[in-house]
């Protein structure tokens, strides 16, 4: 489980870059620690605008505390979170984890866990994969994980600092290896690394308009097809 080692400085350079070209990043506005965890589920193969739509949905229907999502009929719950997508399977994926929270003791309980024991609960939960316990565990919680998202693996191989059947597991160590274990580092690095990837660095690269393009490879390599 080490296959991703970059080279050294690799990560906090990009970082650098990517700070100075885009600057701080307000990252996942929310009132409490529990709209956090309650958006990471819904965000699961849904644009963030219909995610900020169903939350305001269930704001709307007092329905954003876990007692209330507890106490909610489920047909009430999910058409709550209809814009949202997949609104049935992620009614029962948010069922699923606030029965998990509230058996833990509730969130503030909860967060006096230990991190190595957070994180293997959250992953015990139907419906809650990596990325999805990550985001709680760094966004709600403040613990330092790295978040391993799409847009991160498309970066990752721009660079050709992965092979590609790198798994969760090991990008994200990787990350956590070669950055300082620093909260407020991981938010914005994993923030920017979006913000880039929807601006410039897409499914099809727009390498003439990055400001990366001269370190990286798949840049440089567009460079020098549009001069020859």
């Amino acid at each position: 489980m080490a296959r991703f080692h970059p080279p050294v400085g690799i990560l906090p350079t990009i970082f650098t870059y990517l700070q100075e070209l885009y600057g701080v990043q307000p990252w996942w506005p929310a009132d409490s620690a529990f709209e956090i965890i309650v958006g990471a589920v819904l965000t699961q193969n849904a644009a963030w605008t219909n995610v900020e739509r169903a939350i305001e949905r269930l704001k709307a229907a007092d329905l954003l505390t876990l007692p209330a999502i507890l106490a909610a009929d489920p047909a009430t719950l999910s058409e709550a979170i209809r814009p949202s997508g997949y609104y049935n399977v992620k009614t029962q994926r948010l069922l699923n984890l606030c029965v998990f929270l509230e058996r833990q003791g509730g969130l503030d309980a909860f967060a006096q866990q230990l991190m190595e024991s957070q994180r293997a609960g959250l992953l015990g939960v139907k419906g809650v994969g990596p990325e999805t316990a990550d985001d709680i565990l760094l966004y709600a919680f403040d613990r330092p994980v790295f978040v391993i998202d799409t847009y991160t693996r498309r970066l990752l191989t721009r660079f050709e600092l992965v092979q590609g059947a790198e798994t969760y597991e090991e990008l994200r160590l990787g990350f956590e290896r070669e950055l300082p274990a620093d909260v407020e580092l991981f938010k914005q690095f994993h923030a920017l690394i979006v913000i880039h990837a929807k601006e410039a660095c897409r499914k099809v690269p727009h390498c003439p308009r990055c400001a990366l393009a001269a370190v990286c490879p798949t840049g440089r390599r567009c460079g020098q097809a549009s001069s020859t």
